[in-house]
C-alpha cells in the first residue's frame, strides 16, 4: 500500500510517542518529543508544564480560533500485553504500541492538519494545537493549566479515537463518597443503631431513583453504587458505613443539580470527590457539526470521559481509532486509520477555514 508523505510522517512521530513512556503525570519525554517534532517543521511552540502548544503561523487576535486538542499521555500497560508496548512494531497493516490509539493517532493527525493550514493567509479561523498531558488522570497539570495561557478559542476539536464519527455530546463523572452514620453497639443485645442499614435504604432509594430530564443524544443520567464498606468486627453493630457512587451525568444537569438532587434522596453524608468535569454538548447547526454532515460523518453521544469535560467553549469529539481498544493489550491503530483521520481533520476544517 502507497502512503501519502503526511501519513508517513504522522507514523514517524507516533512511532517515537510510542516509544517515549509517558504515563500520565510523566510525560517529560513525549513532551520534548512534539516540541522538537515542530521545531523541525519551523513551528514555534510553547510549553506550560507538560502541555505543548502553538498558533497557525498568521495568527490574529481580530479571528476567531479554533482549538485543536489531543492528549499525549497514557495509561500503564496491562498485564497481558504480548507485545513490547514500547516497541512500535508493523504488521498486517497494523501499528502496535502502549498509546498508539488512545490517543496517539487522532493527536498526530491533528499535529499534521495543524501544519497543512499553518502558513495559510486566507483561514477565517485562528487555529491553536495543544498536545496536553494528564488527560488519562484529569490531572490539574494538564489541560486545566494550559488554559489560562493560550489564547481564547471560540470552540474545540478534542481527538479521541472515535472511528472519525462525530461525539456531539459526552458525559461526565462524579464519583461521590457517602457515608451513613449510626450508634454503635453490642452485637447480641441488639444495641444501638445498624449504620449498614441506614446506608442500605439510601442504596435502595439511589437504585428507585430516576433523574427525570432526558437527553435527546446522551439519555438519562446514570448512577450506580459501586463500593460499600462497614462494620470492624462481628458482634459489634456498626456506626458508621460508606458505599461510593458513580454517577454519569448529561448535559441536562450541572454538576451542583446532580449532588442537590442526591442529596434530597439519601439522608446519608454526600462529598464529591471532584466537581471539575462537566458533561458536554455541541448545537447540531454549528458549522464544525454541519461541516461534518456534508462529509457523511455520522453522529452520536459518547459514554467516555475526556478533555471535553474541562473545556470552557463547545467542542466536537472526533478521532481515528477506536474507544473499545483504549487501555487494552496490544494496542494498536490501523495505518489506514491514521491516512482516513488526516484527510477528514482536513476536509472538516476545509469547510469553514478557507475564505471563498
Amino acid at each position: 500500500m502507497e502512503i501519502k508523505e503526511t501519513t508517513q510522517r504522522a507514523l514517524s512521530l507516533l512511532k517515537e510517542l510510542i516509544s517515549t513512556p509517558s504515563f500520565s503525570g510523566e510525560e517529560e519525554g513525549s513532551a520534548r518529543a512534539i516540541e522538537d517534532f515542530l521545531s523541525y517543521r519551523r513551528v514555534v511552540s510553547h510549553r506550560v508544564h507538560n502541555n505543548v502548544w502553538a498558533v497557525n503561523e498568521h495568527f490574529s487576535a481580530e479571528k476567531p480560533s479554533i482549538l485543536l486538542c489531543s492528549h499525549h499521555d497514557t495509561v500503564r500497560p496491562a498485564a497481558s500485553y504480548t507485545k513490547d508496548p514500547f516497541m512500535p512494531f508493523e504488521e498486517n497493516g497494523r501499528l502496535y504500541g502502549l498509546g498508539s490509539n488512545d490517543a496517539g493517532a487522532p493527536l498526530v493527525c491533528l499535529v499534521e492538519t495543524f501544519l497543512h493550514f499553518y502558513h495559510a493567509e486566507n483561514l477565517t479561523y485562528n487555529l491553536i494545537l495543544a498536545a496536553v498531558a494528564e488527560e488519562e488522570r484529569s490531572g490539574v497539570n494538564g489541560v486545566s493549566a494550559l488554559l489560562p495561557e493560550i489564547p481564547s478559542f471560540d470552540c474545540a476539536i478534542v481527538g479521541e479515537p472515535t472511528g472519525m464519527d462525530m461525539a456531539v455530546a459526552e458525559k461526565s463523572l462524579i464519583v461521590v463518597d457517602c457515608t451513613a452514620h449510626g450508634v454503635s453497639g453490642h452485637a447480641a443485645r441488639s444495641e444501638g443503631d445498624n449504620a449498614i442499614y441506614r446506608a442500605a435504604e439510601d442504596i435502595l432509594a439511589l437504585k428507585n431513583h430516576k433523574f427525570e430530564r432526558v437527553s435527546p443524544v446522551l439519555g438519562t443520567v446514570h448512577m450506580n453504587v459501586t463500593i460499600v464498606q462497614g462494620g470492624t468486627q462481628n458482634n459489634m453493630v456498626p456506626d458508621t458505613c460508606s458505599f461510593v457512587i458513580d454517577v454519569r451525568p448529561t448535559e441536562m444537569y450541572t454538576n451542583e443539580e446532580i449532588m442537590a438532587e442526591i442529596r434530597s434522596v439519601i439522608k446519608s453524608d454526600a462529598v464529591p470527590r471532584n466537581m471539575r468535569r462537566h458533561a458536554s454538548s455541541i448545537p447540531l447547526n454549528h458549522p464544525l457539526v454541519v461541516a461534518g454532515d456534508a462529509l457523511g460523518l455520522k453522529k452520536f453521544g459518547s459514554p467516555t470521559l475526556s478533555d471535553q469535560a474541562l473545556l470552557p467553549t463547545v467542542s466536537l469529539k472526533i478521532g481515528p481509532g477506536q474507544s473499545s481498544r483504549s487501555h487494552s493489550a496490544d494496542e494498536y491503530i490501523e495505518i489506514a486509520e491514521v491516512e482516513r483521520g488526516i484527510d477528514i481533520y482536513t476536509a472538516l476544517l476545509e469547510k469553514i477555514l478557507i475564505e471563498k
